[in-house]
């Protein structure tokens, strides 16, 4: 019989108080204020899962008013490979001073997948740290049901991870905060084989 682990990602909520400056892995709080959104994901998540954050304090800000909402759950595991992107030298500064400084670089991303900030890594870095993360988790705890808080770069490294995507194509993908994307991994006895399948992508707490 196969063993399906299903993981449950959920993006952070917002971050407001950033001042309009690049944050990446710059350890800012949430806004949290949002009581039907976490309502709602208390209804949707799973009881009696295993929960996996990053060490960033607003992923367990998240996962403190998921159970504040009535969701019984663990605290979080703290895995520091699900972290954000970290945008090197651009963190702490002015948005748009940054975007205008990097102009050149085409697309709605601050950075192409393969170009990394000074001082910091690219997006397909972010893939080579979280893919095996995963591995790591599922196999660590297969079976479960994982509920993973983490970032919007990390969720759509994990949605390129289960479609086989290169990190250009996981780009395209929109993780709302506070969104739940639910992938299932299937592990088959014979052989070690295995898949993925994906449930939802970006599904809105209400």
């Amino acid at each position: 019989m196969s063993t399906v682990t299903r993981c449950w990602w959920v993006r952070h909520a917002p971050v407001t108080a950033d001042g309009g400056r690049v944050y990446g892995q710059s350890d800012i709080d949430c806004d949290t204020s949002d009581d039907a959104a976490f309502r709602g994901l208390a209804a949707i998540l799973p009881r009696d899962a295993v929960w996996v954050a990053s060490q960033l304090r607003r992923t367990h800000q998240t996962a403190a008013a998921i159970r504040a909402a009535g969701l019984s759950a663990p605290e979080p595991l703290i895995e520091p490979d699900l972290a954000e992107q970290h945008l090197g030298d651009w963190q702490g500064r002015d948005r748009a001073e940054v975007f205008a400084e990097n102009s050149d670089w085409r697309g709605f991303w601050i950075a192409p997948a393969h170009n990394a900030p000074p001082g910091g890594e690219s997006f397909a870095d972010l893939m080579g740290r979280v893919v095996p993360a995963v591995d790591r988790l599922v196999a660590a705890h297969g079976g479960r049901d994982l509920v993973l808080v983490a970032h919007g770069g990390t969720i759509r490294a994990a949605i390129a991870q289960a479609l086989g995507l290169p990190p250009e194509g996981a780009m395209a993908f929109v993780v709302d905060n506070l969104s739940v994307t639910q992938i299932d991994h299937i592990a088959h006895p014979a052989g070690g084989d295995h898949a993925w399948r994906v449930g939802t992508i970006n599904r809105p707490p209400v």
